[in-house]
This record gives C-alpha cells, structure tokens and sequence, in this order.
C-alpha cells in the first residue's frame, strides 16, 4: 500500500510539472487586433506579453521567400531539394525524402496549408545554404520591422531540442509582421487563403488547411496557426469586407476552439473600425472588347470538407498534432439502453413478486 501511495504522488508530481511547463492560459497569454492598411491598433490585451508562436513563424519564412521573388533572386518554378535534415523532421510534414524535390512554389503551399516542417527547412536551406544562416536572415528581418523582442531560433516553429532556445514573440511583434507582409506581398494571400491542395500525386498526399477560420469567417483570407504543447494555441488571422481589412494575433490559448472564438470574435468587433480602402480600378477595355463573362463557376475543391487538426508539433515523426474527430461508436448509446432496460425488467420483476407474495397472484 505504501509503494502504491509513493507511485501515485510521483505521478502528480510529474503532472503538476508538465502542465507547469505550458505558458497557456484562458483565453489567451496576449492578442491585438491591427488595422491592415497602416498597422494602427484596434485592440489589445497584454499584446506585450511573451509567447511561443510555434508554426506561426513560418510567416516570416514567407516573408523572406517573398522578398527574393520579387527582386529576382529566387524563382517560384526554381526546384528546392529536401536535404537529409529536411527529411528527418518532426511534427506536421509533407514526408519528404533526401533528394525529393519540388517547384519552390509547391513547397511554399506546403508551409503554409499543411504547416510542412520538412518543407520549412528544405526552403530554409534552399535560401540561406544552411539552417542557422536563414535563421540569422529572420531575426535580421525582424529587427528591421521593429519586432523588437522577437528572437528567432529554427524556421519551423517546433518546441527546442536539448541545448536549443525557443523561439519567442509578442502579439505586438507578430502584428508588426503580418501587417508588412500583407503591405509588402499581397500576393501572400495565394498561398495562406488555400484550405486544400495535392501536394504529391504518387503515392496521394493531400494537403487541408489547419486555419478553421478560413471558410467561417466571412472574408477570412489567412494567415497562419500555430500549437505545441508548451505554447498553447496561437493564431495570426486577417479578413476584408468592403474595403477593410484587419488583422487579429491571438497567441497561448488553452485549447483551439477557445483561439478560434476568441479570434472569430475580435475581427467581427473590430474589422469595422478599419480604415475603407478602395480597391486599384482596373484596367478599362478597349472599346470594341468587353469583359468576358465564366461560363460556369467551380465550387472550391474544399468546401465542406472537414480541415484537419492541426500539427502536433513534437520531436518525434508523427502526421498532425490533432486527429481529425473520430466517428462517435452506436455502443455507448445502446448499452445505455440495454441497462436501462434490464433495470426496467429487474424492477417490475421485484414489484411483481412482491405482488404475487401478498395476493398470490402476479398480475
């Protein structure tokens, strides 16, 4: 009994430790909610607070693939090859094998739709020569947007190895980010606003997005979820109506659905109170030419499809950080029914011999 009651306060002693381990906290460490159009800020809530941004980091991978395109140092079609590294990684992956190798453009839908570690480090490599180059290329991207106590340790976002610092931000910070990102690469919402792609035809890998907003939240069009056990649940979230647009950062929820609403609700408070834009006029046609109208209109490959968790982002090589829902069993509910039932026939059985005891017969 003794051995038994020492195991049992061992036992709690290692929960209270885990669970002491998790900055988390409801319903969140920090959020800001940001005016795209000039970063002024709607709201905020300990928007200072220190947080890890997990997988929501790989906004700034994004950000420096982006900055190269467009100054022609790097290729969309230019092909990234998964080095041995790149292959070994943990958490949310696209399974890439040494030497596998993809358009620079697919393996950027890769980071931001299924939240690809491999992918991550394959472009980080790809970019930088290294690990810790394109790493030093982040913090230094950092610096010059005024994210001032951000620090950046990997370019996945995944919890640290032994002898390896987590990488930290702010709410505040991460505004700071989406709001250049958006400013500086429209053209990041192409990637960010997918909820479904194929990413390998041979064997089949589909990718779903881990953005629950996405499709839910009228005019949500990105940005990108965060979660490991330690950092709790995090999300870097925009969305434009009528020619406003705002950007939501909620970093540390305990749980995802607590993130979402909380997300969910502070763009329906505050999207409004953004400053209206109004969208570049196109181009007129040439007077003999008008503009052509679909023939048919496709639904999006992914409407009511159910996304997938997101990435348990751990060391070990495991698909996502969340099952999808497992189907309810039909058993709980008739096994429920055969007790009730069988307590049903055990009592009128009782009553009925009672009954036959006293008056000598059952009736």
């Amino acid at each position: 009994m003794k051995k038994i009651s020492v195991l049992f306060a061992l036992f709690l002693s290692l929960a209270a430790a885990a669970s002491a381990a998790s900055i988390a906290r409801s319903p969140y460490v920090g959020a800001i909610v940001v005016d795209a159009a000039d970063g002024r800020v709607l709201f905020e809530d300990r928007a200072d607070a220190a947080a890890y941004p997990a997988s929501c980091l790989k906004l700034m991978d994004l950000m420096l693939v982006l900055d190269r395109v467009a100054d022609g140092r790097l290729s969309l079609s230019g092909e990234v090859t998964a080095s041995r590294a790149a292959s070994q990684m943990g958490g949310s992956q696209v399974y890439l094998a040494e030497g596998e190798h993809f358009p620079l453009e697919d393996m950027l839908y890769a980071l931001m739709i299924q939240s690809a570690n491999d992918a991550a480090l394959a472009i980080a490599e790809h970019v930088a020569g290294t690990r810790e180059g394109f790493v030093s290329l982040m913090n230094q991207k950092a610096k010059e947007l005024g994210m001032a106590t951000t620090r950046f340790h990997s370019p996945h976002g995944l919890p640290p190895g032994k002898g390896q610092q987590p990488d930290v931000s702010t709410p505040r910070d991460f505004a700071k980010l989406c709001t250049a990102l958006l400013r500086e690469h429209p053209e990041a919402l192409r990637y960010t606003s997918e909820t479904y792609r194929v990413f390998r035809q041979n064997p089949l890998f589909e990718m779903r997005s881990h953005n629950h907003l996405l499709g839910s939240v009228g005019g949500c069009d990105g940005l990108k979820t965060g979660y490991f056990r330690d950092a709790g649940y995090s999300i870097a979230a925009t969305a434009a109506r009528d020619g406003r647009r705002a950007i939501v950062v909620v970093m540390g929820s305990p749980t995802r659905e607590e993130r979402d609403a909380k997300a969910r609700e502070l763009l329906g408070m505050y999207l409004l109170e953004a400053k209206q834009v109004a969208p570049a006029a196109a181009p007129a046609a040439p007077a003999d030419e008008f503009p052509q109208v679909a023939s048919q209109v496709t639904d999006d490959a992914a409407e009511g499809e159910e996304a997938a968790g997101e990435e348990e982002e751990t060391v070990e090589i495991v698909p996502e950080e969340e099952a999808p829902p497992k189907a309810k069993s039909p058993w709980p509910g008739r096994i429920g029914w055969f007790l009730l039932g069988a307590f049903v026939s055990a009592v009128g059985f009782s009553v009925s011999a009672r009954r036959k005891n006293r008056y000598g017969v059952a009736r």
